[in-house]
């Protein structure tokens, strides 16, 4: 078993790294996901091209887990093919894998911005209270 974690998601709960491994262990692979409380709108140039269908959409999080094997083979896949993607569930989605989903944790953001880091600070700060 392989799991890929990205540590600007510092808050995810052990909760979802057992739900994950877990569903893993079963189907192959797993991520975790929240559901999209935002209208997603799909955008070209600076103009709405369409609006999406938010019922059909996840936000993905990590951690993601893989058995070894299936990880191995979709890195090797896209090597090959010159196929870059933004995380590991697109390569094994891509050689045809399934990918089983699991609840996230909304506390699990990333935090790539100044902004994100205020907020883990204060959830940080709440938690020792």
């Amino acid at each position: 078993m392989t799991v890929v974690h990205d540590a600007a998601r510092p808050l995810i709960s052990p909760r979802v790294f057992a739900a994950v491994i877990a569903a893993a262990a079963t189907a192959g692979a797993s991520t975790a996901v929240l559901p999209c409380t935002d209208t997603i709108k799909r955008v070209v140039g600076r103009g709405v091209a369409e609006t999406l269908n938010r019922d059909e959409l996840v936000m993905v999080q990590t951690p993601q887990a893989f058995l070894s094997d299936i990880l191995r083979t979709a890195h090797e896949r896209a090597v090959t093919d010159g196929f870059y993607a933004d995380d590991d569930c697109a390569l094994v989605e891509r050689g045809s894998g399934r990918v089983l989903t699991v609840e996230g944790d909304p506390r699990g953001f990333k935090v790539t911005r100044p902004d994100d880091l205020e907020l883990l600070r204060a959830l940080v700060a709440a938690d020792r209270v």
